[in-house]
């Protein structure tokens, strides 16, 4: 298996890349409505003009019921949201200042976009993650492993130094905040996520972000998109899209390190597309060494066996 994976996923790959999301169909629904008159969105959350709260309610309707799911962008970020009887609704962080937010939806007539912008009166995030699938009914679970304190050397601190925040366990011992996916008012279901990660006053230090894949079904691969941004609406904002395809059921990837330092200076690092980083300046060696592919165990979160 150590020789022939790279090969398998090169070619799991390539055939992602050549598959458009408007083909997507099957058991799960149709991406593209069956509808031939044009579709009519609503938004009826945000109402526009300024919001005080850090996560605002995303949410509206669309003449069309068979579109199911819709697009929705906030800042640039996509996701795929599911619809219900043409409703959808769905709660994101929001970045301090002006946002922008689209939603898009598409049937036998076109696609249609409609948009809106309001602003926010909050603090920035200093560090926040967004994991996205692009295939309804499956499990794509996002992992976040976190300092358990400030470290005055990230370089020095070590792979087993670290809070494992997800689904079960999701406000760390330093503020973190795990919010759970929400789909038509149930947080038990697979979905195309998000699932979102934020922490307001993170510790120094390095974190792992992982994505955990159980499909279900026919469903024979996901490809999952990663967002992290750090100190997000500052003059200092780093961020980071990584997609990684998904094939075993079970498998964990790394999908990014993150390295938080004083001043409000961060790195991110995806180890399954960026070179890997020459010497320890930044990144301490089990960084460097470690496997970003890895097979659940069942019953052990942290580690599993390696490919």
């Amino acid at each position: 298996m150590r020789i022939l994976f790279p090969t398998i996923l090169a070619f799991v790959l390539l055939l992602v890349s050549q598959e458009s999301i408007a083909g997507r169909g099957g058991a799960s629904g149709a991406v593209v409505g069956q509808g031939k008159e044009p579709v009519t969105i609503t938004i009826t959350s945000p109402k526009g003009g300024w919001t005080v709260d850090r996560m605002v309610k995303v949410e509206g309707a669309v003449s069309d019921t068979s579109v199911n799911p819709i697009t929705i962008s906030i800042n640039g970020d996509r996701y795929l949201i599911r619809t219900t009887g043409g409703e959808f609704r769905r709660k994101f962080p929001v970045t301090a200042g002006k946002n922008v937010l689209s939603v898009q939806a598409a049937n036998q007539a076109g696609t249609f976009k409609t948009a809106k912008t309001f602003y926010a009166k909050v603090n920035p995030v200093p560090l926040l993650a967004v994991l996205t699938s692009d295939t309804d009914n499956v499990y794509t679970d996002l992992h976040i492993y976190e300092p358990g304190a400030d470290l005055t050397d990230p370089v020095t601190q070590s792979k087993d130094q670290h809070e494992h925040i997800f689904w079960a366990h999701t406000q760390s011992k330093t503020g973190g905040n795990f919010y759970l996916n929400e789909q038509a008012g149930s947080y038990d279901q697979p979905g195309y996520g998000p699932y979102l990660y934020t922490h307001k006053s993170p510790p120094l230090g390095v974190y792992r972000v992982d994505a955990n894949y159980w499909p279900s079904g026919d469903k024979a691969h996901v490809v999952a998109t990663l967002n992290v941004v750090l100190f997000g609406g500052t003059s200092k904002e780093v961020r980071k899209t990584i997609r990684n395809p998904l094939v075993m059921p079970g498998e964990t990837v790394t999908m990014a390190f993150v390295r938080v330092d004083k001043n409000q200076i961060g790195y991110i690092y995806a180890p399954t597309a960026d070179p890997k980083p020459k010497g320890t300046s930044i990144w301490p060696q089990w960084v460097l060494d470690f496997n970003p592919r890895q097979k659940s165990s069942g019953s052990d979160y942290d580690d599993g066996e390696e490919y």
